[in-house]
Parts: C-alpha cells; structure tokens; sequence
C-alpha cells in the first residue's frame, strides 16, 4: 500500500509539474481577469457580471498580446512585449517552486534557491511557448 501511495505521488507530482508549465503562459491574462472581476465585483456588478467582466478581460489581454506579437517589427518591441507576458509566469512559478520546496527542506536559504531555479525553468518555458505563438512564417516576413 505504501508502494502505490508513493507512485501515486509521483504521478501527482509530474502532473502539477506539467500542468504550471502549461498555464505559466496564460498568467498575465489570468492576473488581468482577476483584476477585472474584483473590480466589477466591488463596483456591484454581482457575482455573475463580474465573471463575465474578468473573462472579457483575460481574453483580451491574450487576444492584444498575441495581436502585438504578430504585428510589431522591431525586435526589442517584440521582447519587451514578451517579457511582459514572462514576468508574472516567472513569479507564478517563483510561488509555486516555493510551496514544493518549504515542505521538504528545512534551509530557507535553500529554499529560495531552488524556488529561484524554478522560476527561471517556469520562464525560460513561458518564454519559450510566447515565441510559438506567432505563425511560424511570420517571424520571416516581419524580418524582411
């Protein structure tokens, strides 16, 4: 029983492991649409027009920043609007390392160090997929 416990954490693990890679992309607009919703909501907009305010307002984060991606011609443009995108997966992932690591290592030294390699690895990945999101021909055309 203590063998399937263990495997089954393991999965677990690699799961979530998976799963903040995945979505580390997708936290600006997240942070944007929570934004949106507590304003909404704090504005009386009720539980439900503040849902469909923050929704509105995620989609379009991710709608304007890939329209932005695929527009801008200059390089360090591009880059500034990536590293946009890449800053809150970045302390997302800085977040979600450290609750991993508090529970298995005593050092809060340690600690912070391995919840700072897990931020780079969640940014190197977010940064990663944001270049993927342009159409593949269109980094060559932009560059001519």
């Amino acid at each position: 029983m203590i063998f399937l416990g263990i495997i089954v954490s393991i999965v677990a693990i690699g799961f979530l492991c998976w799963l903040l890679f995945t979505l580390a992309v997708y936290a600006l607009p997240f942070f944007a649409g929570v934004t949106a919703t507590t304003w909404a909501y704090g504005t009386g907009a009720g539980w439900l027009g503040a849902g469909l305010v923050g929704l509105v307002a995620a989609g379009l984060t991710f709608g304007l920043v890939q329209l932005l991606l695929a527009t801008v011609r200059p390089t360090w443009a591009r880059l500034l609007i990536a590293a946009a995108f890449v800053a809150p997966a970045v302390i997302a992932g800085f977040h979600a390392t450290h609750g991993i690591v508090k529970h298995t290592m005593p050092s809060e030294t340690w600690q912070t160090v391995f919840s700072a390699v897990g931020a780079a690895a969640v940014g190197v990945v977010a940064f990663a997929r944001i270049a993927g999101m342009a159409a593949p021909g269109q980094s060559e055309q932009l560059a001519h």
